[in-house]
């Protein structure tokens, strides 16, 4: 993730986006989760719908839910329960919106600790989970529930807040394990068949349908970072369903749900979801099965949209001391090709950096006023937290 995320400008068209990792509370007070997220951008392609190819979705849901786990963990914090919210940044809920008890550990928590709800899914016979890591990070105790109804404590292995995936594993003796396969996220189209599996406000093992309904999304990362490639879908997501698995029609895993986008009216399903694709969480599991920390390329820019139209990443803000500065980009510029690859838009940029390593030579081509010229950036590591937004 390359670009500074949550940066609004004029124009910007906002809308709320709600982390659906379930309810999160203690003593109590139910809280949820929000960041800002960008407007969607254009889609890219679409798809021949006229044959899904894939199982009924009686048949898709019997051969996958057993692989979908729900997570229950606690949180211990500082302060009251009322203040306790993962990651700092959080919104009271309306009352009523998680139900009493939303930790679901047979005990209320205790004042000082949260607790928070949500899924995830089954990757090997080792008792290896993928979910959110909104639903774990800085988890003080973890516990997966089985579909058969046998709970396990869970160690977090891995956590990466700049692509807000995690890796958790339970011991799996005695437990039948049904592994999910991940898909090729890059072959997606837009109105391709897709379901979810998860707790939405605890319903465990909920199951809602949809199709793809936009691909090559931005959303904010836990650490305000942007995630490049996300999938937007229109199946019904809500609190409880982070970290839970998008399928495709034959049952594969193409996304991990992660957000919803809401008018700030109401934090429920909008029939506007976002995952993080299944690409991405392919590139980090062995790194963050062995507990290392995964790195991000990082430019160092942050971009607006205003109503004028622009074609190419405006630049809002340059991140001082950052690969961008210290190559020479300068607040205004507009951005419209790196290494060649024509940038459109701020979503462009965000994926274009999203291929490179840190450490990688790039080539920007940046228009100044009537002028272009070319710069070129040594990509730098992304920081642990954007510093902006």
């Amino acid at each position: 993730m390359t670009i500074v995320a949550a940066w609004l400008a004029g124009g910007l068209l906002v809308v709320g986006v709600l982390l659906v990792a379930g309810a999160i509370g203690g003593g109590g007070s139910d809280r949820t989760v929000t960041t800002i997220q960008n407007a969607a951008a254009t889609t890219k392609t679409v798809a021949d719908t006229t044959s899904s190819g894939g199982e009924s979705d009686e048949a898709l849901y019997e051969s996958t839910s057993p692989g979908v786990v729900e997570i229950k963990a606690t949180i211990n914090g500082s302060g009251t329960a009322e203040s306790a919210t993962p990651n700092g940044y959080g919104q009271e809920v309306p009352e009523g919106f998680g139900g009493e008890g939303a930790g679901g550990y047979g005990r209320e928590p205790e004042a000082g600790e949260s607790s928070a709800t949500g899924s995830g899914f089954e990757v090997d016979d080792e008792g290896t989970v993928v979910t959110a890591a909104h639903v774990v990070d800085e988890a003080s105790s973890v516990k997966v529930i089985l579909q058969d109804g046998t709970t396990r404590s869970a160690e977090v292995l891995g956590v990466d807040d700049a692509s807000d995936i995690a890796v958790i594993r339970f011991d799996p003796e005695g437990a039948e394990l049904h592994p999910l396969d991940l898909a090729d996220s890059s072959a997606l189209k837009v109105g391709a068949s897709v379901a979810a599996i998860g707790a939405p406000f605890e319903y465990a093992w909920s199951f809602s349908t949809g199709i793809v309904s936009g691909l090559d999304r931005t959303i904010e990362a836990p650490n305000g970072f942007t995630v490049a490639h996300a999938i937007q879908t229109d199946a019904a997501v809500n609190p409880g369903n982070s970290g839970g698995p998008l399928l495709n029609a034959e049952g594969e895993v193409i996304g991990v749900v992660d957000q919803i986008a809401t008018d700030g009216s109401a934090d429920q399903s909008s029939g506007v979801g976002f995952a993080v694709p299944s690409n991405l969480v392919a590139s980090e599991l062995a790194q963050l099965e062995a507990g290392e920390s995964v790195e991000h390329p990082y430019l160092g820019v942050a971009t607006a949209t205003t109503s004028e139209s622009v074609d190419g990443a405006q630049v809002a803000e340059v991140v001082q001391g950052s690969p961008a500065a210290e190559a020479g980009v300068e607040q205004g510029d507009v951005i419209t090709e790196l290494d060649g690859e024509t940038i459109g838009d701020s979503e462009d940029l965000v994926a274009a950096i999203a291929e490179h390593q840190p450490g990688d030579k790039v080539t920007l081509e940046v228009k100044r006023g009537s002028d272009s010229t070319a710069l070129k950036v040594t990509l730098g590591a992304q920081p642990a937290e954007s510093g902006m937004g």
